[in-house]
């Protein structure tokens, strides 16, 4: 192949090929964050805002089960690291009359479960509210540990997490 200036059949040729190469090289990537299972929803509220009525929602629900073990301020952490970071807050939440049960069977899926929520603010100071989809966990979690996936109960967790998420960004 000859990348002299003269010959621009053969430089067209080269840069397809770079172009083709690079797209390639991009693909699975494409893939994977079309496929990730994560649903981000813009929040009308501060940080501190959308973690208190994403909260409130969950504890709302604490006669189904559902509670609120924890949260994660990656900020403040980063802070006492001596570091900057824009904030970043995990709420990790779940329902233990539905997953103990899947950790009964299969205890290893107590690493990806309790359920997590991230509520974080991007470059242009847009807050955010990012968690797995109720699809991904029954499609993809449980199935890593060897549970079965369960269509219904992906079909009804994820109105219960899509109203959680509505009630904390609205």
């Amino acid at each position: 192949m000859n990348l002299f200036v003269g010959d621009r059949g053969g430089a067209m040729e080269w840069a397809y090929r770079i172009a083709a190469a690079a797209f390639l090289c991009l693909m699975p990537q494409l893939t994977f964050a079309a496929d990730s299972g994560l649903i981000t929803k813009e929040s009308k509220h501060s940080v501190g805002e959308t973690v208190q009525k994403f909260e409130s929602a969950v504890i709302a629900n604490s006669a189904n089960g559902w509670i609120v073990f924890t949260e994660i301020d990656h900020a403040a952490a980063a802070e006492k690291a001596g570091l900057k970071l824009r904030p970043r807050t995990v709420i990790v939440y779940g329902n233990p009359k539905l997953g103990t049960v899947g950790m009964q069977k299969a205890p290893t899926v107590a690493i990806d479960v309790p359920l997590k929520a991230l509520v974080w603010e991007d470059d242009q100071g847009k807050v955010l509210l990012t968690y797995n989809s109720a699809e991904y966990l029954q499609n993809y979690i449980y199935p890593r540990h060897g549970l079965p996936s369960n269509p219904d109960a992906a079909k009804t967790t994820g109105s219960v997490l899509a109203d959680f998420a509505q009630k904390a960004t609205e």
